[in-house]
């Protein structure tokens, strides 16, 4: 067997989005390899071992299956499993800092420091440790430190690694078994060498090994963040422009179109909507914007900073658009979301543009009865009354059962929309686009209006059945061009 076949136990602290399909897939393809996810939250560890999943994926379900119990665990045994394991994923919540220095910006690695002093509290042989989490640049060296101060057995050696994820929520376990390419960050030492060969044999075993790609340390924590930042920057700009389309008479979708044919710009990521979500994309943003700061470069923070100015502007303006058109006031109209997750096949609700429009409308006194076919009354309860910036940290105890007076949470789309003046699509989910939408006009007040957030529905027919129609980027609808002579 090679020296880098060695690796026999894998442990990853963190069961969430990241840390469970992940060590799926590296089991269900090594199954020489003992994989174990290890969480202190009990619920989830639980679930995990269930046929319920904490996290809806399609095509998760079997490879979890598949792999479970042969020689992929899940525990809330922390220190056997870490201190047993060769290799160490660290797959931990970096949120944004609410208070202190660079509160609103800055990552907060209280997680991570924690799980590195676990690491070296339980160590008595060498291993690897592994940045699964998005970090900023910089945070092996701090990691190393922490490690090494708190690790009481002599000859202990840590190898760490930056391994960012590039999975997109909705197609992870596609992206897990066909990625892209696998980037792997290491010390430039013989020692680094050897430990970024060990994890690169990991996923050699179904990946081509063209695409498990090699770099230094701080090449591989910046990366992760500037994909994120230019993946957000061009829905911002896209939704820039679809502002100035409605203004001008263009149709957002076709200028979308003719530039994405363009070979050098591309197709993807530039379908206009009520904005980005997710749970990277505004953090690493902001995070990408306080080291440029701490390091002087102001103009190249202030640039990175405008993509997130115009998320909150594009769901700002959708909310102005709602109440633009319903006669400048919502008070007492019930008012049919549709859709609550970021995006479609998830139900991820992480900084979803559906809070801050549902704020906005409840805000202005409508009453909002919210639909999505994967998220639970309890997560949307729990969003609407959760701070900025504080979603990204376990509180277990909190109540999940705090009802907010304005906002139901409908078990079926006809409960949400039957009896409501407007509809907002806010998630692309396919099931919304085969509605008998006569049926749902017969039942709702009139004027009717839909919104449409996500350009998904047809809008035409909508109109032949008489709904006023807003949808995003496109030219507006005459009824809506009194409002904004």
């Amino acid at each position: 067997m090679s020296e880098t076949a060695l690796v026999k136990k894998i442990a990853c602290i963190g069961a969430g989005y990241v840390g469970g399909p992940t060590m799926a897939m590296i089991a269900l393809n090594c199954p020489e390899i003992e994989v174990v996810v290890v969480d202190i939250n009990e619920e989830r560890i639980k679930a995990w071992n269930s046929d319920k999943l904490p996290i809806y994926e399609p095509g998760l379900d079997e490879v979890v299956k598949a792999a479970r119990g042969r020689n992929l665990f899940f525990s809330t045994d922390t220190k056997k499993h870490v201190g047993e394991a060769d290799v160490v994923f660290v797959s931990v919540n970096t949120p944004t800092k609410t208070t202190g220095i660079g509160a609103g910006r800055a990552a907060d690695l209280t997680y991570w420091e924690g799980a590195a002093r676990l690491i070296a509290s339980v160590s008595t042989g060498s291993k690897i440790v592994v940045e699964k989490s998005t970090v900023p640049v910089k945070t092996a060296e701090a990691i190393g430190k922490v490690l090494k101060r708190n690790c009481s057995s002599p000859g202990v050696t840590f190898e760490i690694l930056s391994n960012p994820e590039f999975l997109a929520e909705g197609t992870a376990i596609e992206d897990l078994r066909k990625p892209d390419r696998v980037l792997i960050g290491g010390a430039e030492t013989e020692s680094g060498r050897k430990a970024m060969a060990a994890l690169k044999w990991v996923y050699e075993h179904w990946i081509p090994s063209e695409r498990v790609l090699l770099a230094n340390l701080w090449s591989a924590e910046l990366a992760k963040l500037t994909a994120n930042a230019f993946l957000a920057q061009r829905i911002s700009s896209i939704n820039a422009i679809s502002a100035l389309c409605e203004a001008s008479g263009a149709d957002v979708q076709q200028v979308a179109h003719a530039i994405g044919t363009d070979s050098r710009i591309g197709p993807k990521f530039l379908n206009a909507s009520v904005g980005f979500g997710g749970s990277c994309f505004q953090k690493d943003i902001l995070n990408l914007c306080y080291v440029c700061e701490t390091l002087n470069l102001k103009e190249v923070a202030d640039y990175w900073a405008a993509v997130v100015t115009m998320n909150d502007y594009q769901k700002q303006r959708f909310v102005e658009r709602v109440l633009g058109a319903m006669f400048n006031t919502v008070a007492n109209k019930k008012i049919a979301v549709m859709g609550f997750a970021f995006k479609k096949d998830t139900g991820d609700t992480r900084e979803t543009p559906a809070i801050d429009v549902c704020k906005g409308l409840i805000r202005d006194g409508a009453k909002v009865s919210i639909f999505d076919p994967q998220v639970t009354s309890d997560q949307v309860f729990r969003d609407l009354s959760t701070s900025k910036f504080e979603w990204d940290r376990p509180d277990y105890s909190r109540s999940h059962t705090r009802i907010l007076d304005n906002v139901k949470v409908c078990s079926s789309p006809t409960e949400a929309m039957e009896g409501s003046h407007a509809i907002c699509v806010l998630t692309e989910w396919d099931e919304f686009k085969t509605y008998d939408y006569q049926a749902v006009y017969d039942k709702m007040c009139k004027p009717a209006f839909v919104f449409d957030g996500r350009n998904i529905l047809d809008h035409d027919k909508l109109r032949e059945i008489g709904f006023i129609v807003y949808a995003l980027g496109k030219p507006l609808d005459p009824f809506l061009q009194k409002n904004y002579s």
